[in-house]
């Protein structure tokens, strides 16, 4: 249900189950969870994250679920918000590629993920009203952060789904592609990535996850990005760039 290959330094990461719109259940969670360990422990220098068939992740798999003992915070407490954690501390950039329905725990995915390039025919929303349940895996704090709270209860209270192009005119993601080309964009710029200065993406990626969760105002953040450049004027990288643009080459990034 979770396929996982590494190339070149890139790890790919499928959810393969197109039958169910990759919807995930408890399994594929730890699945999931297991696959972005290996990559870690691998050493990748980028991740690309995608799902097989009409749908990037439909959600949680609610297939067999009895909502009478419906264990929600072993699932979402217990599985889902430690995936979304580790996905979001991975040490390397991390890329998406999301077409057709990405709703809930598929949605979490994508806010866990560094960048996010989407296909103009996804549906990105909330459709939990028809269930009688609530958006969960963050999508709240995603929308109210880039929509406001008015087009965030207007998405909830209706189940309206935006398509691709509307998600990203709106700020919630990177770049908008027609769906034949994302996937294959969204792996270039994750390889174009594996080849840069692996540390200093790690240092933005870490002082960006500041930002968000600490709401840092300006001058603190000034003061992270001088320690940060800092710690990496002795990387081999950090040499290798000065000495690339001194010598008006390519540089040759080794991610050290």
């Amino acid at each position: 249900m979770i396929d996982l290959v590494i190339d070149n330094g890139v790890a790919h990461v499928v959810l393969d189950n197109p039958a169910k719109l990759n919807a995930l259940d408890g399994e594929a969670i730890g699945e999931l969870d297991a696959a972005y360990a290996q990559a870690e422990a691998s050493g990748v220098r980028a991740l690309v994250l995608r799902g097989e068939g009409r749908a990037f992740c439909a959600g949680r798999d609610i297939s067999g679920v009895d909502p009478r003992d419906d264990d929600v915070m072993g699932y979402l407490g217990g599985l889902v918000t430690p995936l979304l954690q580790r996905m979001s501390r991975f040490p390397a950039p991390t890329f998406a590629a999301a077409h057709g329905a990405c709703l809930g725990v598929g949605l979490g995915l994508l806010i866990a993920t560094d960048v996010v390039y989407v296909a103009d025919t996804a549906k990105i929303g909330s459709p939990f009203a028809a269930l009688g349940a609530t958006l969960d895996s963050g999508g709240h704090a995603l929308f109210f952060e880039r929509l406001g709270a008015h087009k965030t209860l207007d998405l909830i209270y209706t189940g309206r789904l935006m398509s691709g192009t509307e998600a990203v005119q709106s700020g919630l993601f990177s770049q908008v592609f027609p769906a034949a080309e994302v996937v294959d964009a969204t792996i270039t710029a994750a390889t174009r990535a594996a080849s840069g200065a692996t540390a200093a993406f790690r240092a933005s990626k870490e002082l960006v996850g500041r930002l968000r969760d600490e709401r840092l105002g300006l001058w603190a953040s000034v003061d992270l990005e001088n320690a940060a450049q800092a710690a990496l004027c002795d990387s081999d990288d950090y040499r290798e760039g000065f000495a690339a643009f001194q010598e008006k080459r390519t540089p040759g990034f080794t991610g050290r």
